[in-house]
């Protein structure tokens, strides 16, 4: 029973953390606030959680986003990793782009299938294919602005 008790403290503790980590990352890609997060904040596997608690996305597909190999992806974990200058920033403008993403969708699970479907505007792609680049992201996220001004994408 207090193995339970103790596992439930840290899943909170987790999940607090997880959203103070949201919270903190703005919800449409904005330079000025993703410099300031790289240079201030300790970018770690607090915000891949975070990221993950956003998405059902594994661990496979969100380390081809990151250009990682699942075990590098993996090897992240612990605590003391440091994590390179571009993959903090990747996880950041993913974060971002997921909060931009949902404040469209309404929910999660719409954005997540709208990355997952093929698209006209997008060449017959799904957008989910951009997501392993920072141009890429960068690009899904002005074509998630367009649709909020009523752009058909």
């Amino acid at each position: 029973m207090l193995k339970f008790i103790d596992k439930s403290k840290k899943m909170a503790k987790a999940e607090h953390l997880a959203y103070e980590v949201i919270e903190e990352v703005p919800s449409q890609i904005n330079d000025g606030e993703i410099l300031y997060l790289l240079k201030h904040k300790e970018i770690n596997w607090n915000y891949v959680n975070a990221f993950k608690n956003l998405t059902d996305f594994n661990d496979s597909i969100i380390s081809d986003w990151l250009n990682l190999s699942v075990k590098t992806f993996r090897e992240y974990r612990k605590p003391k990793t440091v994590f390179k200058e571009n993959v903090k920033e990747h996880v950041l403008l993913l974060l971002a782009l997921f909060k931009h993403g949902i404040q469209v969708f309404g929910t999660s699970a719409s954005f997540e299938l709208w990355l997952n479907t093929k698209n006209f505007h997008f060449n017959n792609e799904k957008p989910e294919q951009f997501l392993n680049t920072v141009t890429g992201i960068r690009f899904l996220d002005d074509r998630l602005t367009a649709m909020e001004f009523g752009d058909n994408v």
